[in-house]
């Protein structure tokens, strides 16, 4: 389980998008200013500390006054939703945990590899959205745009070769995987390019470089990393705090509760740990 909060300086409504990917857009506080909580590898039913962080996370919600809440993934252990009829264990790992009223804002979603192995469909159904209208999973991928900063939402899990070897993997609506790939690769590369805000944030399961035990995801580097020139990523699976700087132009100090950064847009990758906090600013 992660969490990350991240400052950066966002009605919910769907707008037609440049390329294939769907946008959702988070208006700023009239100030201009963006709070926005990250979680990851969250959803156990109450079990494995994920009350503790959820209450926290309702502190940090309240002491900075977050807009809104990105889930990187792994929402439901240990194999996703059985489907959209599922709302017993949707509601006993969502709805009756994240109860916090700073953190009844919209929650966006992607999906991480233990959502694939159930149905890998059910995140996105109206159904349920319709049990709980914080959940947003408008598509696998799509763009938040809120501003100065837009966040794309990337569904890493096709890219990773040795899940399509597991029979449990639920690959409709992706396989064939090279064909999926190469237009979400299109799409995000074109909206990139298209993005004029001053901080374009990409957000998936998987991270393109780690320190620790699953390490890099190979897939992402050869892939996705050329696409990351001069933008951040945020993303989960490690259970671990973890910042990789991968250019010399964004300076972070760590302490044990969390880190903080200073920076023009560059190319950074994190890890979240439970109860850590960043903050960007310009």
């Amino acid at each position: 389980m992660a969490v990350i909060a991240i400052l950066v300086s966002a009605l919910v409504l769907l707008s037609p998008a440049a390329a294939e990917l769907q946008r959702v857009q988070h208006s700023p506080k009239e100030d201009g200013s963006l709070t926005v909580l990250a979680v990851g590898d969250w959803g156990r039913g109450g079990q494995f500390n994920q009350t503790l962080v959820a209450e926290q996370m309702g502190v940090i919600g309240e002491k900075l006054a977050a807009d809104f809440v990105i889930s990187t993934g792994d929402n439901f252990y240990n194999d996703g939703l059985a489907g959209d009829n599922d709302t017993a264990f949707f509601m006993a790992s969502f709805t009756d945990i994240y109860t916090a009223s700073s953190i009844q804002k919209p929650w966006y979603i992607v999906l991480g590899n233990h959502d694939y192995t159930g149905d890998a469909l059910a995140q996105q159904s109206p159904a349920i959205r319709e049990v709980d209208s914080r959940w947003t999973s408008v598509n696998k991928s799509f763009i938040v745009e809120a501003d100065i900063v837009d966040f794309f939402l990337v569904d890493t899990s096709p890219f990773v070769l040795k899940y399509w070897n597991e029979s449990k993997f639920d690959w409709r609506n992706v396989a064939p995987r090279d064909t999926y790939i190469a237009t979400l690769l299109q799409d995000l590369d074109d909206a990139l390019a298209a993005s004029n805000a001053t901080w374009k944030v990409v957000v998936g399961h998987h991270p393109v470089s780690s320190g620790c035990e699953h390490g890099n995801t190979t897939e992402l580097r050869e892939h996705l990393l050329p696409l990351l020139k001069v933008r951040t990523t945020c993303c989960a699976c490690m259970h671990a705090l973890l910042w990789l700087t991968m250019a010399n132009t964004f300076r972070v100090s760590c302490r044990p509760m969390g880190l903080t950064c200073t920076s023009t847009a560059t190319t950074t990758a994190c890890n979240a740990s439970p109860a850590s906090t960043a903050r960007w600013s310009s």
